[in-house]
């Protein structure tokens, strides 16, 4: 019996307890996970891709989550049949999400019909919460306590100066 490879990808940057909210439940779900840190070099992140995966297989090793984490960049679905992935995790927070979402995932479906994109919602706490939100709150001094996991927030401080 084949096991069930699932990508969960994104920028990360930062990684937020919404994110850890679907990773968690997704490694219920699937036999593999993998964490797939996008790295695209026309963007200028806060964080580098070697700092996000850092940050992230600490986090889901403090967690007990046997979650493998990676870099890609390119095309999704190349990454996926690359890694034998059957899935493609996405959250949606939001229905302007999902309109972009669907979009995405028909033109994954397109390029690979055998690979499946799975959406999943995070927990309501996390349901407005994204990786901008964050970096913009954080920057203009508010508190982020509760929405990305202690070591992020400690990152964050380190990184940028209020």
């Amino acid at each position: 019996m084949q096991k069930t490879v699932a990508i969960y990808p994104g920028s990360f940057d930062p990684i937020t307890n919404g994110h850890l909210d679907i990773i968690q439940r997704g490694a219920k779900l699937f036999d593999e996970v993998i964490v797939a840190v996008l790295v695209n070099s026309e963007k200028a992140p806060l964080f580098t891709s070697e700092e996000r995966v850092g940050m992230i297989r600490a986090i889901l090793k403090e967690h007990g989550l046997a979650v493998r984490v990676d870099t890609f960049g390119g095309l999704l679905v190349t990454y996926a049949q690359k890694q034998k992935a059957q899935v493609i995790v996405r959250g949606i927070r939001a229905v302007s999400d999902y309109e972009y979402e669907l979009q995405m995932a028909l033109m994954n479906r397109r390029l690979e019909p055998r690979i499946e994109t799975v959406f999943m919602m995070p927990s309501e706490a996390y349901s407005y919460l994204s990786s901008r939100l964050v970096r913009e709150v954080f920057k203009l001094g508010g508190s982020v306590e509760g929405l990305v996991p202690p070591l992020v927030e400690k990152a964050l401080r380190a990184k940028i100066k209020t």
